[in-house]
């Protein structure tokens, strides 16, 4: 068995419920402390690069602000409307984060393309170069929390928020170099650079976007975990094979189905306490996971209809493997 599993998935739900709150309360306070230092240096200086990034930031900070208030709902409990819990509002979150940053980016290239055919001297350049170094030392300590998280917890909002503020790196370096450029003689590197940033924006936002489909759309768990819980029930010597495996995740919630093929004289009760053991050893590895697992004779699962169930990529398990 390849015991090389990630974290993601192996963390108590109520442990990923803190991370989660945690991440989305130090990215507000960020943002809205990068917003007040680059209102201030665009004040000063008139860049339209600063400009950019003062909309990034305050894109970020009302993105954040959705985030709080999705992670706060995909974390409530599952209720009588909604049996398997609240986890895509995540996603939803993702794509109207996608939509605004989008909408956005547009702006910025509209605003970038005026002042590329009419550059404007910058009236000063030092207070943005500070404050573009002050951005970017607090975003570092940001994402080093953020990604602790995401690797916790794998959470789509968490993901499209860190997003952001990866950008927010290469967005604030790229001022400084615009606003040293722009000094030394032409005003236009700092709608170019601004032009440059708006397409990095727009690429990210496709990036959150096809997360979001997705989380969205039930996509199966990455090939390596599923050949964990296959390994996993594998191991136990009772197992005959196992098939029709379906995983999803849902928010913080991990959701796994399978068949288990198991001898044909066996009483109930003793394949029930079989089933059990596997439902044990993959909830070990994956904790809060909600398993469902149907017993199956195993004479009546032929080969054609395991490959039917796993494709053609041999996923199937036959008896012969556990002989």
């Amino acid at each position: 068995m390849n015991e090389q599993v990630t974290d993601k998935l192996h963390t108590p739900p109520q442990e990923a419920a803190r991370l989660m709150k945690l991440a989305t309360y130090a990215s507000i306070s960020v943002a809205v402390t990068l917003i007040g230092a680059k209102l201030l240096a665009w004040g000063m200086s008139g860049s339209v690069s600063l400009l950019a990034t003062l909309i990034d930031s305050t894109l970020d900070a009302f993105a954040s602000l959705i985030n709080l208030l999705a992670v706060r709902h995909a974390l409530s409990p599952a209720d009588k409307e909604h049996r398997f819990g609240h986890g895509k509002a995540e996603a939803l979150a993702g794509l109207g984060q996608a939509a605004f940053i989008a909408g956005s980016a547009g702006f910025l290239l509209l605003e970038s393309g005026r002042r590329m055919l009419n550059p404007e001297p910058l009236q000063s350049y030092a207070i943005g170069m500070w404050v573009m170094a002050f951005s970017i030392v607090l975003t570092l300590f940001l994402l080093s929390f953020q990604k602790h998280v995401i690797a916790k917890t794998d959470s789509t909002a968490i993901k499209a928020d860190a997003l952001h503020y990866r950008t927010d790196i290469m967005v604030n370096a790229s001022v400084i170099l615009a606003l040293w450029l722009s000094v030394q003689g032409w005003a236009g590197f700092d709608a170019l650079f601004a032009i440059g940033i708006a397409l990095y924006i727009l690429w990210s936002a496709w990036q959150i976007v096809a997360q979001a489909f997705d989380h969205l759309m039930d996509r199966e768990l990455p090939d390596e975990d599923r050949a964990s819980i296959k390994a996993i029930a594998n191991r136990h010597r009772e197992v005959r094979g196992l098939h029709d495996l379906r995983s999803r995740r849902s928010g913080t919630s991990t959701f796994i189905q399978l068949h288990l093929e198991l001898d044909d004289e066996l009483t109930l009760l003793e394949a029930h306490c079989i089933s059990d053991k596997v439902e044990f050893s993959i909830q070990e590895i994956y904790p809060g996971a909600e398993i469902i697992i149907h017993i199956d004779p195993v004479s009546i699962v032929s080969e054609e209809a395991r490959m039917h169930f796993e494709g053609d990529d041999g996923a199937a398990t036959s008896d012969s493997q556990n002989s």
